[in-house]
């Protein structure tokens, strides 16, 4: 299964698995899809592992099947309220006077050493950069020749349990979990682009439960946050505002729904059934925008609430890329530009071979970015995939491009 990357995006309404062969080319070729409907989780969490084990058991089944591949390990999304992050420094003496490889690792170790709960695991370490010597914004110190080596890594953390009951669902489907990955993180890796990875812009990924952003300045991750909004919030205001079932209102959003209330018509309506009706109803349709305009702009007030406090607000040029399967509401994205006063884009994944036509949506950015990361991955050398503690140093002289490992150590080890 070499040639073959896995992943699994477990969300709040879906659970996606696909399976890829990377080409000689590095695209991919997407061999395998399951999606099914997600059940016992809420708001990114596990909340009964049964049903939750199941879910995720039949969209694997689901990829195996139509893959003829079999699924032992995969990179598994990772979500919700119990995220957190904080930046850390790790500083250490340059031993030879000019820095390598091991000096590099020394000083990831000691910004891993940040004091954390034992209730709490890491899942990531990004390097964001170094300091030789007092000397600041140097991306890449192999080399040069100092004394004092400082790392400033993002640290991102999450309670332990709520992991391994993730890693307990898809063990139980006879699935090891290779890699955690934080949502708007694999996002990022097929809807943002160089340049706006450089400038200084914001991936907000908006599932059911969940509103994942992550901010990057200089080509790296500078802060990451979740929050406890979605798209199901949405559904849970139209069902009490219209009194329908969560299962209509769901429906109604999806035909019917937008976020600008100024620009539906005043004689658009539709017909719904209430609770306690008997014959349908016309419902005007810039009532039910009044009532979901009202909360996308709450959703992106918190969002910006977020960016404010984390002091990256005016670092961000290339302003915002909306992703995940609420993006695709109509509207939403003139929404966000007008609560967060930046440049917003709605982006999904693209330049797929194989099983691509369903994929083609920015509710699968998590999904494909999952398998991006996992073809990165599969590019190191063997002994840099397990993380810093168990690789060994890679030299220059190793055959391999330097650069492109280190760039890809920095994005996707943990």
């Amino acid at each position: 299964m070499d040639d073959f990357v896995v992943g699994i995006d477990v969300g709040t309404t879906k659970i996606c698995t696909l399976v890829a062969r990377v080409e000689p080319d590095d695209s991919l070729r997407i061999m395998g899809v399951g999606v099914e409907p997600a059940e016992g989780i809420r708001k990114g969490v596990i909340v009964d592992l049964t049903a939750a084990s199941q879910s995720i058991g039949r969209s694997i089944a689901q990829a195996e099947q139509t893959s003829g591949v079999k699924i032992e390990t995969a990179l598994v999304s990772l979500a919700g309220a119990h995220v957190a992050s904080i930046n850390s420094r790790g500083v250490v003496a340059v031993a030879g006077h000019t820095v390598e490889d091991s000096d590099i690792e020394r000083a990831m170790d000691s910004a891993r050493s940040v004091a954390i709960p034992n209730s709490r695991e890491v899942i990531h370490v990004i390097q964001r950069g170094f300091s030789l010597d007092g000397q600041d914004g140097i991306h890449q110190p192999i080399g040069m020749h100092g004394y004092r080596l400082e790392v400033e890594a993002h640290v991102i953390t999450a309670a332990t349990a709520t992991a391994e009951n993730l890693r307990q669902a898809v063990g139980a489907a006879g699935v090891r979990v290779a890699q955690f990955v934080l949502k708007p993180l694999a996002s990022a890796e097929v809807v943002l682009t160089d340049t706006e990875r450089n400038m200084g812009a914001i991936v907000c990924d908006i599932g059911g439960g969940t509103t994942d952003l992550a901010i990057y300045v200089n080509g790296d991750v500078w802060h990451t946050m979740v929050l406890a909004v979605g798209g199901n919030n949405i559904t849970q205001d139209i069902a009490h505002g219209l009194r329908l079932p969560l299962s209509q209102a769901e429906e109604v959003k999806k035909l019917h729904g937008h976020s600008v209330q100024a620009e539906i018509g005043m004689d658009e309506a539709f017909n719904i059934l209430p609770f306690g009706a008997e014959t349908p109803m016309r419902m005007s349709r810039r009532d039910l925008s009044l009532i979901i305009e009202a909360r996308v702009e709450e959703m992106f007030e918190l969002a910006l609430q977020e960016i404010k406090r984390s002091g990256y607000d005016g670092l961000l040029p290339a302003g915002m890329i909306l992703t995940g399967g609420t993006s695709l509401l109509p509207g939403i994205r003139q929404s966000a530009s007008k609560v967060l006063g930046m440049p917003v884009r709605t982006a999904q994944p693209d330049k797929l071979l194989g099983l691509a036509d369903k994929l083609n949506s920015p509710a699968y950015a998590t999904g494909v970015g999952l398998l991006t990361w996992a073809a990165a991955l599969q590019s190191l050398p063997i002994s840099y995939r397990d993380g810093p503690q168990k690789r060994r140093s890679v030299q220059k002289g190793d055959g391999e491009n330097w650069n492109t490992v280190k760039n890809l150590i920095k994005r996707l080890l943990p």
